[in-house]
């Protein structure tokens, strides 16, 4: 079977130059763009994270637009939730790949377009051409080791899961003081289950459920915490240094 690479090196297309290529990735489906800078653009849909359609999806704009034997391809996408493993495969692939900053993304004041919302393909594209050019345009990540990027997950996780124990302490706390219930304990403690016991009467039936499930989560939230912490601090004790 014929690789990408392989296509992209063969001698029988008419100009050299190179390829570049943007992706929007979303969750079910990701929209490509691969042009030369010069002539229109190529555009394709597959599904999200079907490598084999993106290689290619690669071929094809390279047969249409006739690059080079010796065509390198250029490509980017914004940093989100898949991460660098995208990057890795492009990069063994053979492709000149950059992740960047979706923030440091200029936009049109004019379009009042949310600067959250995600660029297209097109537009991406465009700016990947500026960039090779020499337009500094966007803020560039550097990808981590693989090694440096899994030893912040306990970090991230225990961040979470503390916002998590805080949303569901405030969360029974709204739904007590409904019935005027303010108790000066803390919520999911040690004396909360007495005081519960005392007070469960004084609020109707479904809120009553309500809030012992959201104090069950509130229980399994905090034992997922310490059995982090525990983690970190065994980290700690080992005189390794938690990445953040």
């Amino acid at each position: 079977m014929t690789t990408t690479r392989t296509v992209l090196r063969t001698k029988d297309t008419a100009d050299d130059g190179d390829l570049y290529m943007s992706f929007e990735l979303g969750d079910k489906q990701w929209q490509m763009s691969i042009g030369d800078g010069r002539r229109t653009v190529s555009r394709y849909t597959v599904g999200a994270g079907n490598t084999a359609a993106v290689a290619d999806c690669i071929v094809k704009a390279a047969a249409r637009l006739r690059t080079g034997g010796r065509a390198q391809v250029h490509s980017c996408y914004e940093a989100g939730r898949d991460g660098w493993w995208l990057h890795r495969w492009l990069t063994d692939l053979g492709v000149d790949n950059i992740v960047v900053d979706a923030a440091s993304i200029e936009v049109n004041r004019r379009a009042r377009r949310a600067k959250t919302d995600r660029l297209d393909a097109d537009k991406l594209l465009a700016m990947l051409v500026r960039h090779h050019a020499g337009e500094h345009i966007w803020s560039v990540l550097r990808e981590p080791k693989s090694g440096d990027e899994d030893a912040r997950r306990v970090h991230r996780e225990l961040q979470r899961l503390t916002h998590e124990r805080i949303a569901h302490t405030n969360r029974i706390g709204s739904l007590l003081v409904l019935h005027n219930l303010r108790p000066r304990i803390i919520i999911g403690g040690r004396d909360w289950t007495a005081w519960w016991d005392n007070h469960c009467e004084q609020v109707p039936p479904m809120l009553r459920a309500e809030i012992e499930r959201e104090a069950a989560r509130l229980k399994l939230v905090k034992e997922q915490v310490r059995v982090v912490e525990a983690a970190r601090c065994k980290e700690l004790a080992e005189g390794k240094q938690p990445l953040v």
